[in-house]
């Protein structure tokens, strides 16, 4: 039986991780021969993840079709995320949350997309649709993403199924969901020992919206003063992204976790819709989004939107 490589997106989340290793281990349980894999560094709030709940990293690839024929994506669903050579494999199976766009098969797949707060939500949906005993290990897995994209049930995005799911996973898995959540996402929240490479990185994303290539990084952090200090050398290596990704906009987002606002620096010829997208004025590229704290829901609709125009 040919090995189906599973996994999320390029510069991965905790989300991202959890899902893949999470959605191995239900395909295992069904007899497939599945991989977990990863596109990108592990972070330290999902390394955090995975040394609590004892999981090992899924190894990282950057291409697939020298491996296999056959892939499974987690978290995403859009080209431009995923491996580099995703054109060159059948996917046969894809489980999101996020918007669907520039997807195209030339094959039936199985595609479930649910406007739920987290891929993890779903996937415990799914052991209890096959019957599937959740270990405690898996459980924290599911857990922690989901306290992730939800940052800690705070975020717009989170839905009371994934309260719910939450709840039930954090009995299986033996924590306190509020206290561990805590930790796990301060985990993430330090960035001081992060290189400007590293922090436009971590959880970045690109996008098309409209004609525009857009890519929007977001880092969380506890106060946004540490990150905003190094502001001239954020701004010099966005310019350099923008140039040789030819990037009509880059859109760096940093989060305070604590205050639920976030800060954004927006660097390219398309800078200026995210006045016109947040109701903001950029003063020397720098913008403050009160209440922002949502790439999927609150940042990436109305700039698509904007740019739309």
């Amino acid at each position: 039986m040919e090995k189906i490589l599973i996994f999320g997106h390029k510069n991965p989340d905790t989300d991202s991780i959890c899902s893949a290793i999470v959605y191995a281990d239900v395909k295992t349980k069904l007899g497939l021969n599945v991989e977990a894999v990863r596109l990108g560094e592990v972070n330290g709030e999902t390394q955090f993840a995975l040394d609590y709940f004892q999981a090992t990293a899924p190894r990282q690839v950057a291409t697939v079709a020298d491996e296999t024929n056959k892939v499974i994506l987690v978290d995403h669903n859009e080209c431009q995320q995923s491996a580099d050579d995703i054109g060159l494999v059948q996917v046969v199976e894809v489980i999101d949350h996020h918007r669907i766009a520039n997807f195209e098969t030339t094959d039936p797949l199985y595609f479930r997309a649910e406007p739920v707060g987290c891929t993890a939500t779903i996937l415990k949906k799914i052991y209890k649709e096959n019957n599937l005993e959740i270990s405690k290990q898996m459980a924290g897995l599911m857990l922690s993403a989901i306290i992730s994209d939800s940052l800690l049930f705070k975020s717009p995005t989170c839905t009371e199924e994934d309260i719910a799911a939450a709840r039930e996973l954090a009995e299986i898995a033996g924590v306190d969901a509020e206290a561990y959540g805590l930790d796990m996402l301060k985990a993430g929240a330090d960035v001081s020992s992060k290189t400007v490479d590293q922090l436009l990185s971590l959880d970045a994303k690109e996008f098309k919206m409209g004609n525009a290539r857009v890519e929007i990084a977001q880092v969380n952090a506890i106060g946004v003063e540490e990150v905003l200090g190094r502001k001239a050398e954020i701004e010099e290596a966005l310019s350099q992204l923008v140039a040789e990704k030819k990037l009509d906009l880059f859109l760096f987002v940093v989060t305070d976790i604590l205050t639920n606002d976030s800060t954004a620096i927006a660097v390219g010829q398309a800078a200026k819709t995210v006045e016109q997208a947040f109701n903001v004025t950029l003063d020397d590229n720098k913008a403050v989004l009160k209440g922002v704290v949502s790439r999927k829901k609150q940042i990436v609709p109305p700039l698509t939107e904007a740019l739309n125009k």
